[in-house]
């Protein structure tokens, strides 16, 4: 278990201990989301490479992964369950459509601190 998710476990606990006193705590784009999409995503997701050529999607930058792809927005901003990043991160999409493709799914802290930043708002924090 990476030290992200023992964190967030350790965040979880604590807040079931103590929910009264349990404040959630804001995801960063810059310091939480970004880095995991640069490690897992953009790979294929920047210009020039063949996820952005196929789909128009492009994570390089907070305001082209708001944009979405030629087909419109993939972040629905307080709705992790509408928007269709985490419909192809959670693999609820068709096999060939699911991401990253061909690769290791993201770890469940992964997409749950996504998920997260997205519900927060999606907030270019």
């Amino acid at each position: 278990m990476n030290k992200l998710c023992m964190a967030a476990a350790a965040a979880l606990v604590a807040a079931a201990a103590s929910p009264a006193l349990a404040k959630e705590e804001p995801i960063s784009f810059a310091e939480d989301v970004k880095p995991i999409l640069d490690m897992r995503c953009t790979e294929c997701h920047v210009p020039g490479q063949a996820g952005t050529e196929a789909s128009g999607l492009d994570l390089s930058t907070y305001e082209t992964t708001m944009k979405g792809t030629k087909h419109g927005p993939m972040i629905v901003a307080g709705d992790p369950v509408s928007s269709n990043l985490m419909r192809l991160i959670d693999g609820k999409a068709d096999k060939s459509l699911q991401m990253p493709h061909g690769k290791k799914k993201l770890s469940s802290c992964d997409r749950d601190l996504i998920r997260k930043w997205i519900k927060q708002g999606a907030k270019n924090n």
